[in-house]
């Protein structure tokens, strides 16, 4: 059994909540600007005062809409300022934050809100309000449902006009690091969302070691960063609660279609975003190059990016590689940066595994992407690959305060202050992930090097094994095929079966330029087993083969017609793979594999 940790290198506080940091801003540094808000097309800047002020307002509505002290309240919205003003205003209230997604099901509203016995829900459109209405018969615990774009806020503030500072403030200071903070239910790839409670003293430990940790990205004056991944994951929460703690100036974007325009006119010094992002904007600059003719250009420089990172990590960056990588920097990396919006020189990837290649790719162009480790259960990260020490291909070493540990069956394990307490009324559930002495196993399977830094290999449950007895990540292979452009969705299977296949859907953004590229007609479903297309899928097979032995490469793939979606119910909202639905939809084409 190999074990890991790092030791604690600060003082955690042992009193308070996550709203002193709102009091401390606007107390000390009132007029440093917090947020920059859309306002009529424009930005438009929040002081810290501003906030705390806002936040109160809403608060005090709260209170005199009956809120109880403890009560659960559902936020169901995009990514926008007030959700942010939300979240604070009910921890004033002394309530509880329940994150809903935005797109999901009826079904999974109403079992998260029945289960949390959400006594309110803030709502972002008529639509959600609507979905909320149809199941308030079951809902039992439910009083208010207040709309966003009906004017929630305006209407809170107004119910909160009669009640005094005293009276919220009174609710705030009770809260202590151990008061329940929020229910965040996890999306699931398998069975009912279960809800994970974190405490305040979850947020604050998690918070604590990594802003100190990751100072780089939160010590300028200048610091920002806009938030355009879902607030109902906990990777967003987290920098959006560790944004406030370090003033760092703070936005919010939630319609992907004017991401570029809004990156470019907020202008971040550092983003976070999930790996599919990451692998979006790099095949799209290079089906970019391709259709301008400069194909070859970009993937001289795509090369060389990677080499020069590499380079760096042996510290010797010959010379002609420091030349080719300043021509280059000049024609394509610049050009990239700035579609980050000009001054971004830092991103956060989690969520899922960035893979070695990307990651050297964006080292490469000026921009350090810190990949980490951790779940909802766990507060959001375990583990950083950190600035200064850093190995990519890993997720990093345990923050301070946070011990890993493999299990004999391969499980890693960790303990920290930022592990939850446990599943909102499930103690059986509880039971099963955090052991006796604060183990939780994580389900994941990892490895450990002799530095402390971690790498994850695979998903516990969905190891396959091979009727030749081999067992088989399918996360390895499946990450590889995602990095090729043409490719959107994968599923490798071969469960008691003589070899491996591949489901693999085609990504319907890429796939236009390059049928106008190969003169074909016709839509994806049309075109499954056309030559070229099975050929450049067949590239990237081979090419995902090579990070595996030839008994767990992929021998056969299927084209589908379809691609798999959230909207579909194959995605989680953040984007992770629901195996049992896939298997079940699309049964034949995996029986046809070992048919034919």
């Amino acid at each position: 059994m190999r074990e890991y940790s790092t030791p604690i290198n600060i003082e955690i506080p042992t009193t308070g909540n996550l709203t002193d940091d709102i009091v401390t801003n606007a107390t000390d540094y009132p007029d440093v600007v917090s947020f920059s808000r859309r306002v009529d097309g424009a930005w438009t800047d929040v002081t810290a005062a501003q906030f705390l002020g806002q936040v109160r307002a809403v608060a005090k509505g709260l209170v005199a809409a009956g809120i109880g002290e403890g009560d659960r309240v559902a936020l169901i919205s995009k990514t926008r300022y007030e959700w942010t003003l939300l979240d604070y205003a009910i921890w004033c209230a002394g309530a509880v934050t329940v994150p809903v997604y935005e797109t999901s099901s009826a079904e999974q509203v109403e079992w998260i809100l029945s289960d949390s016995g959400a006594t309110a829900v803030v709502a972002e459109t008529a639509a959600h309000a609507a979905r909320v209405a149809e199941m308030r018969g079951s809902l039992p615990d439910l009083r208010h449902v207040w709309q966003l774009d009906e004017g929630a806020v305006d209407e809170l503030v107004a119910l909160g006009a009669s009640v005094s500072d005293d009276d919220v403030e009174r609710r705030r200071t009770a809260l202590t690091p151990d008061s329940l903070a929020t229910l965040i239910y996890t999306s699931g790839t398998t069975g009912r969302p279960k809800g994970c409670m974190l405490t305040h003293g979850n947020f604050m430990f998690e918070l604590g070691v990594a802003v100190e940790e990751l100072h780089q990205l939160f010590d300028d004056e200048d610091s920002a960063t806009l938030l355009f991944l879902p607030l109902a994951h906990v990777f967003a929460r987290i920098i959006q609660i560790g944004a406030i703690k370090a003033r760092c100036r703070l936005g919010h974007s939630a319609d992907v279609k004017n991401l570029v325009a809004d990156l470019g006119s907020f202008q971040p010094t550092f983003i976070l975003a999930v790996p599919r992002v990451f692998e979006k904007v790099f095949n799209s600059a290079s089906q970019n190059a391709a259709a301008d003719g400069k194909g070859r250009i970009f993937d001289h420089a795509a090369d060389t990016a990677i080499a020069y990172s590499k380079a760096l990590d042996g510290r010797r960056v010959g010379l002609l590689l420091r030349a080719r990588h300043a021509l280059f920097d000049k024609l394509v990396y610049g050009r990239l940066r700035t579609a980050l919006g000009g001054h971004c020189a830092y991103a956060i990837s989690g969520g899922a595994p960035l893979g070695e290649r990307l990651g050297h790719f964006y080292r490469g162009i000026g921009l350090v992407v810190i990949e980490g480790y951790g779940l909802t259960e766990t507060t959001a990260a375990l583990t950083a690959n950190l600035p200064e020490t850093s190995k990519i291909g890993t997720v990093g070493r345990p923050l301070p305060g946070t011990g890993v540990r493999i299990a004999e069956d391969g499980e890693l394990l960790v303990k920290g202050g930022q592990v939850f307490t446990g599943y909102w009324h499930n103690p059986e559930a509880t039971a099963e992930a955090l052991s006796p002495d604060g183990w939780f196993h994580t389900g994941d399977l990892g490895e450990i090097d002799d530095e402390g830094f971690v790498r994850i290999t695979g998903r516990k449950k969905e190891i396959i094994v091979t009727a030749g007895g081999k067992n088989v990540a399918p996360t390895v292979l499946e990450d590889r095929l995602r990095a090729h452009p043409l490719v959107s969705q994968c599923m490798v299977v071969g469960d008691g079966q003589p070899y491996i296949a591949a489901l693999v859907t085609i990504d319907p953004e890429s796939f236009p330029q390059w049928a106008e590229q190969h003169h074909k007609t016709g839509a994806i479903a049309d075109l499954t087993e056309d030559p070229d297309l099975i050929a450049e899928v067949e590239r990237a097979v081979e090419e995902a083969n090579k990070a595996v032995s030839q008994a767990e490469s992929i021998r056969k793939f299927t084209i589908l017609p379809v691609d798999w979606t959230e909207e579909g119910g194959q995605l989680t909202p953040s984007l992770k793979l629901k195996r049992n639905v896939v298997s079940r939809e699309f049964r034949a084409d995996v029986e046809a594999l070992y048919s034919r």
